[in-house]
């Protein structure tokens, strides 16, 4: 039993899809074909009655009433009967209306019931073999009769041979088409897969930036491809953290670490010398606080890690969260911050995303540092709006901006602009910000001129567009 379901799901998705494409093709031609011979067989059944019915009324009139007819009629109705039809015979019968029964009784093997269907409704039909009967009763003014005329209808049996051997003959013919055309179609259908999964093989680990190529419109293989990328970004994401996190992290910890054991070495070898040691132990806070900081960042990067799976998903409204983001930061820093929420759609919940607050909230949190810090002590703008159902927000500010070169590395880990260096930071902001946005689905766009400011967009798409989370 194991083994023929095993067997069964070994069947390539091709050939699977073939077979059931013939099964269905063929059963529903089998259906198709089968209702054009029967009606076909009814329909020439129907005729032929109908004739053997012309030909009783025929037999009556030449049998019963050709003491009445002119020598003209009579010969023309002769003619007429002589065009016979094959194994035809012509019977007739009389009857008695009074007492409702044969007065005769009958020679052939017809049964009874089909001379009681004449006599209830004045014609009967009745096929016994190959012989077709036609019964009618004929009003004379002689008396009543019952007129049956048999025949086999050679010709009609010859056409519904002739077109079973034609259906037999399309339907086989049709099913070595339609395998044909079904395999082809199969492979055309199963051919996006098969470069899918071309391209999957070619993703490895020094690679994960590749991404399998968009598929356009909305069905099963874009949201297949689009799957597939999402779960590329959370590898890329984590592998990323993951794999360059002792060595960026390493090389910021050993400047303040060095500072720390030089300045104490100073110390310890000139005990005596009071101010020499007061000056070891301030720098030694100076790298002890610097160093704080830089380990609570790594603490938060690593809490904060994107493949957690503790992470809740709720709705999120943008405008709250940069509202309530203002709280975080001193009463002389925070009126620096200016929103803009003149272009706020009517319907609030354009305003609303999927996604995790406290990611979006650092996300935010390190954009609006960076704006703060780099803005030399001026203001802030930041404004939202929404639109083809995305939620796009601006921060702007009017500080030393990032020169040209640099832009292109600024979401690189660890990495600073060369006119930073006078301003405190581990380039862990921005590179952490770009993560977290593009597990919610989204981006960052950075325009900046030095001396001239920044202006960083992110764009999220809201529940409009029904965008999953891939968190």
């Amino acid at each position: 039993m194991s083994s023929g379901i095993k067997k069964r799901n070994l069947m390539p998705l091709k050939t699977r899809i073939t077979f059931i494409f013939i099964l269905l093709t063929g059963v529903f031609q089998i259906a198709i074909f089968l209702s054009i011979y029967f009606f076909s067989k009814d329909y020439t059944e129907s005729e032929f009655y109908k004739r053997l019915g012309e030909r009783a009324t025929i037999a009556g009139q030449v049998y019963l009433e050709k003491d009445e007819l002119t020598i003209e009629i009579y010969e023309a109705v002769r003619i007429k009967h002589l065009q016979t039809l094959p194994f035809e015979k012509e019977k007739i019968y009389p009857f008695d209306p009074e007492f409702g029964v044969l007065n005769t009784q009958p020679k052939d093997s017809l049964p009874m019931h089909f001379f009681k269907m004449v006599i209830e409704n004045n014609y009967a039909e009745l096929k016994q073999g190959e012989t077709y009967y036609t019964g009618l009763l004929y009003n004379d003014n002689q008396g009543d009769f019952i007129v049956i005329v048999s025949a086999r209808d050679l010709y009609g049996k010859g056409k519904l041979e002739n077109l079973r051997n034609i259906l037999v003959l399309a339907f086989l013919l049709s099913m070595i088409v339609i395998s044909i055309l079904g395999q082809y179609f199969a492979e055309q259908a199963l051919k996006p897969i098969s470069r899918i999964i071309k391209r999957v093989n070619t993703i490895k680990a020094e690679n994960l930036n590749l991404r399998l190529e968009k598929v356009n419109g909305r069905g099963e293989l874009a949201d297949l491809t689009q799957t597939f990328n999402n779960m590329l970004d959370r590898l890329e994401t984590s592998f990323e953290m993951k794999s360059n996190f002792v060595q960026n992290a390493s090389h910021e910890l050993k400047n303040p670490l060095t500072a720390i054991i030089g300045q104490a070495e100073m110390a310890i070898a000139d005990p005596e010398n009071i101010d020499l040691s007061m000056k070891a132990l301030q720098a030694i806070k100076t790298e002890g606080d610097r160093l704080n900081r830089l380990l609570n960042v790594l603490f938060k990067l690593a809490y904060n890690d994107p493949d957690s799976k503790d992470l809740k998903i709720d709705l999120i409204r943008i405008d709250e969260v940069l509202i309530g983001l203002k709280s975080n930061f001193e009463n002389e820093i925070s009126h620096r911050l200016n929103y803009n929420f003149q272009s706020l759609p009517m319907n609030p919940d354009d305003l609303i995303f999927r996604g995790n607050i406290g990611l979006i909230e650092i996300a935010l949190m390190n954009i609006l540092d960076n704006a703060l810090k780099y803005s030399k002590e001026g203001d802030v703008y930041i404004s939202v709006k929404v639109e083809m159902n995305t939620i796009i927000v601006e921060i702007e500010d009017r500080g030393i901006g990032i020169p040209f070169n640099d832009l292109k590395n600024v979401f690189e880990p660890f990495y600073r602009g060369g006119n930073t260096r006078s301003f405190r930071g581990f380039g862990f902001g921005l590179p952490l910000s770009n993560k977290i946005v593009r597990l919610h689905g989204g981006l960052i766009r950075i325009h900046s001129e030095v001396e001239q400011g920044t202006c960083v967009r992110l764009e999220i798409p809201n529940i409009s567009k029904g965008y999953e989370v891939i968190l």
